[in-house]
């Protein structure tokens, strides 16, 4: 998939997957006053999460008291090369390394009993030290060192019936030990028990859940959560059995919420959630072996208003989840046919495949522990990988060898399991010595649930003097400029390497590729260089070339436009009809498209894939 310009997001917030959470204190160092503050609340410090460079942090305060705070101060001490880089909910300052927070003048005020939180994106590898709340230790003592309590085992599920699942843990550990546990239902609490095992009643038949665990000691404290464990009650069909005989998936960009301002609820209300039955959402990043965030703020932390919510309501400051994750999970709710898988890597993020390929296990299982963050495992049905490309180049090169994307869908199959969709983008260079044949495709086929074929992006105007050429062609035409790119030879090629045709998707691009200073009509003219696109020279929306260069012929299956001195080509509706009886006629397993936003208002591309792969 290319990954076209990013708009670069401001980030207001971070959070990714729990993985510690701690208790600070040291003795204070204060008057008998901060003292008996100090006594009546704890502060406790949660690292959200590490991506080498940097991490998310979060403070939570509790007022264990009987009479309520007016105001909050925390302090606490980095060590060198770590500092706070962006916060919300405080004022932050620093001397050097030492850091202080105090309340704005919203949250100053804590009832007994309650909690205020206030987080911060940080710089460098270090954690917090010599914790201070209001002057005096953050435990809530004079004596240093509660820290709170470790992970409990994943849970194990058993006795599922259409509405019920009873889960079994292994308990968590503490230094004062662990007084209950919480039962994470889709990251949200669903109950407080003080036993090892619950059973949760009253599900949906037919319907996937998700499951974590987190203990709580007895300050109070909770620790990181648990791995998840996925049920998917009885009564209903097979978790990963799309409606229909077609699967018709589109990507959705996280990048898309800004300049070209499309969100989740555009795909609702331009009527293409109603016809397709799977979305790829794009992109979460590779790097350092592991799978990482691709932008937080987009992802689960940006505020919808009710006018951009799929369901008209609005965020509120304090909930767990926002951003485009939530927005997601309220479009399952409303279209419950819908499955949604996370795709990591795409034409700007695919340098760290190789060396996560150093330890595919390692790899799949920071992938997996990701996708299934208790706080959106709901939201996602499984993961794709965009390695463009393995053992070729890309923007990049990889020699990771022609078994190395065969290893790491091996893997992503062993930790994923069962229960969960892997596909893959896979490239469509079907020429001799190409890119499909750098890689075991076949070997990796009976590990994976489909491959999205790229059939598009075979020409444009990086060869800025041309020749024009259909950017998407179905099948080879006189004067193509390269063998071996169109589809129907790609789709043969994988045919050939023993991937079955049900596993095999055709792409379809929701763009054009154009060129200017041309004077010929038909393809094989002469260019001057790209012709202007909207966001990136050279590539335009459908929807905008629809009305500004109208096609005017077709070639190889695909439709072009020749206006002034602009040549462009793209799929038009009828095009992909076209397209879509001959995978039909191929036995292929559905179409995909890139991506959401380059669609008309109301789904016209959308729109043609359906009625096109229907019986």
């Amino acid at each position: 998939m290319r990954q076209r310009t990013k708009a670069v997001a401001g980030l207001s917030a971070l959070l990714l997957p729990l993985s510690a959470m701690v208790g600070l204190a040291t003795p204070a160092q204060a008057g008998p006053a901060a003292a008996a503050a100090a006594a009546t609340a704890t502060a406790t410090f949660t690292k959200t999460s590490d991506w080498g460079s940097g991490f998310g942090g979060n403070w939570t305060i509790k007022n264990t008291g009987t009479t309520a705070i007016s105001s909050w101060t925390v302090e606490w001490d980095f060590p060198t090369g770590t500092k706070v880089a962006s916060g919300w909910d405080a004022t932050f300052t620093n001397s050097a390394n030492h850091w202080t927070a105090k309340n704005v003048g919203w949250n100053g005020t804590i009832a007994p009993g309650a909690t205020v939180s206030f987080g911060f994106n940080g710089t460098g590898p270090g954690n917090p030290s010599g914790c201070k709340l209001n002057g005096g230790s953050c435990d809530g003592d004079t004596q240093p060192g509660d820290a709170a309590p470790s992970a409990p085992g994943t849970p194990a599920a058993s006795n599922i019936t259409d509405t019920s699942v009873k889960l079994d843990w292994s308990a968590a550990t503490d230094d004062k030990g662990v007084k209950n546990y919480d039962v994470l239902r889709d990251g949200a609490k669903v109950a407080t028990v003080t036993g090892l095992t619950y059973t949760d009643q009253g599900l949906t038949k037919g319907t996937d859940y998700s499951y974590a665990i987190q203990a709580r000691d007895t300050a109070d404290q909770t620790g990181p959560a648990s791995g998840s464990v996925k049920v998917r009650t009885t009564g209903g069909g097979g978790p990963t059995d799309p409606p229909g005989d077609q699967i018709k998936m589109g990507y959705f960009t996280n990048w898309g919420v800004y300049g070209r301002n499309y969100h989740v609820k555009n795909i609702a209300s331009s009527g293409s959630a109603s016809k397709i039955t799977h979305i790829n959402y794009a992109f979460g990043n590779v790097q350092g072996g592991k799978c990482t965030i691709g932008d937080a703020y987009a992802d689960y932390d940006k505020a919808y208003g009710a006018d951009q919510s799929v369901d008209g309501v609005a965020d509120t400051w304090d909930q767990p989840l926002r951003g485009n994750f939530n927005q997601l999970r309220k479009l399952k709710a409303k279209y419950p046919n819908i499955k949604v898988l996370w795709s990591f890597g795409g034409w700007t993020w695919s340098g760290g495949f190789g060396d996560a390929m150093k330890n595919p296990a390692a790899f799949a299982d920071s992938c997996y522990k990701l996708v299934e963050d208790p706080r959106w495992a709901d939201v996602f049905d499984g993961i794709d990988l965009d390695w463009e490309y393995p053992n070729a180049c890309g923007l990049s090169c990889d020699t990771s060898g022609p078994a190395s994307f065969k290893n790491m869908m091996q893997a992503m199959r062993a930790k994923f399991g069962a229960n969960n969709l892997v596909t893959a983008a896979v490239t469509a260079d079907a020429s001799t010595g190409g890119k499909i044949d750098a890689v075991d495709y076949g070997g990796a086929a009976q590990y994976m649930d489909w491959f999205n074929v790229m059939t598009y992006d075979f020409f444009g105007a990086w060869a800025k003097n041309g020749p024009t050429a259909p950017h998407s062609p179905l099948n080879a035409y006189p004067g193509i400029p390269q063998a071996g790119f169109n589809s129907a030879e790609a789709i043969a090629k994988f045919k050939a390497q023993g991937v079955p045709a049900k596993k095999l998707l055709l792409g379809i691009g929701f763009y054009g590729r154009g060129w200017t200073g041309v004077t010929q009509k038909e393809p094989g003219g002469t260019a001057t260089g790209p012709a202007q696109g909207t966001y990136e020279a050279g590539i335009e929306d459908y929807k905008v070339l629809k009305a500004s260069c109208p096609s005017n012929g077709t070639v190889a299956g695909t439709a072009y436009a020749h206006c002034g001195t602009n040549w462009w080509s793209y799929d038009t509706p009828a095009t992909i009809i076209a397209k879509m009886k001959w995978s039909k006629d191929q036995g292929l397993g559905g179409a995909f498209f890139w991506e959401f936003s380059g669609d008309t208002a109301n789904g016209e591309l959308a729109t043609a894939i359906d009625t096109g792969l229907k019986p």
